[in-house]
């Protein structure tokens, strides 16, 4: 079944206060949670697999520090959009960006940043980190300069 979502673009002020906001959250403890198998890999080609793209562009790093480190890097000219999980509304919304590798090798990124528990601990959820199905196009960018 495939994942029914609604997106949105958010302003360049909301991109960059929420890579301001993750970043902080990153900076003081925010847990991140990696779904290295998921579900939905099971009928993708592997190339495009989290578990793939981590395995080849960061073979000999612990995954979440080598996700702490590319999230810290995150800028508003790579974002692409915002995404409502309508399966799961309650939830807070995902931000989707994309990263190039390598001078070549596109990478989708989507994640999500909830306050978990009583006390609202940050915790940043990465469903996705890894190789694009299809090459990164200019106009799938709303902030990228040319």
């Amino acid at each position: 079944m495939a994942e029914e979502t609604r997106e949105r673009i958010e302003s360049r002020l909301e991109v960059k206060s929420y890579i301001q906001n993750l970043k902080y959250a990153l900076s003081n403890g925010a847990k991140i949670n990696f779904q290295v198998h998921r579900l939905v890999d099971r009928q993708r080609d592997e190339k495009f697999t989290n578990q793939y793209t981590m395995d080849k562009l960061f073979p000999d790093e612990n995954p979440v520090d080598a996700l702490k480190r590319e999230l810290m890097t995150l800028t508003e000219e790579e974002y692409i959009r915002t995404v409502t999980d309508t399966r799961f509304p309650k939830r807070s919304e995902m931000r989707e960006f994309g990263k190039v590798y390598n001078g070549r090798d596109d990478v989708y990124i989507k994640i999500r940043v909830e306050l978990l528990g009583m006390y609202g601990y940050p915790a940043a959820f990465v469903m996705s980190f890894h190789f694009a199905e299809r090459a990164f196009t200019p106009g799938m960018f709303p902030y990228r300069k040319d």
